[in-house]
């Protein structure tokens, strides 16, 4: 695990990451990846959005940024190993080498993990192994604890038990609700999320 204060500058790739990124709601993580690519500091290009729920804002900021998008809608399929092979070949279809889950609200299947071995990673809205599945910051809340935060790892069969690559931690206060803690907690996922991506790249040379 490395604090989000590490420099983008120490993890430096000679070789450009091709992206593929899964989102179901705003975009705000794809923006934060696409920022730190344009601003020289992640060696990389994002070949395509698939978005999965028709009324995700995803699909306009990924055209905003020129970055092609692809709606697979999960309730079209019978489960989700056909639902994770659509996704499979599409991302291959993109040239797609590693796949990020940013605000992707899916439980993804050995389909998808195993096509992309050790390079499916996901950020997740508490300091993992703590609040893992969904509402995380409502478990959180509902915990009582003074310190969550956000996890970027290594995708797994099991959810949010992969190898952590990069954690921040974001105090609670007493008078937070849900929506102003998961808008700070959202402001240090934009901060670790690119460097863990550069981490895990680093760390398969």
């Amino acid at each position: 695990m490395i604090s989000p204060d590490v420099s983008l500058v120490d993890l430096q790739l000679s070789q450009p990451l091709s992206l593929g990124v899964l989102a179901s709601g705003k975009g705000s993580n794809l923006v934060a990846v696409a920022d730190a690519i344009a601003q020289g500091k992640l060696n990389a290009a994002i070949k395509v959005v698939i978005y999965n729920k028709a009324q995700a804002q995803v699909k306009e900021k990924a055209a905003e940024l020129g970055i092609p998008s692809v709606f697979c809608n999960h309730r079209d399929y019978p489960n989700r190993e056909a639902f994770d092979q659509v996704l499979v070949d599409t991302l291959k279809a993109y040239q797609v080498h590693w796949v990020i889950m940013a605000g992707w609200m899916r439980v993804v299947t050995p389909v998808l993990i195993n096509a992309f071995p050790d390079h499916v990673i996901n950020i997740h809205p508490s300091l993992l192994p703590s609040f893992k599945g969904i509402n995380g910051v409502e478990q959180a809340l509902a915990a009582g604890v003074k310190i969550t935060g956000c996890t970027v790892h290594l995708v797994r069969p099991e959810v949010d038990s992969g190898p952590i690559l990069m954690q921040a931690a974001v105090p609670i206060f007493a008078q937070d609700t849900c929506e102003g803690l998961h808008q700070r907690i959202q402001q240090q996922e934009h901060q670790i999320l690119p460097g863990a991506i550069a981490l895990a790249a680093q760390q398969e040379n």
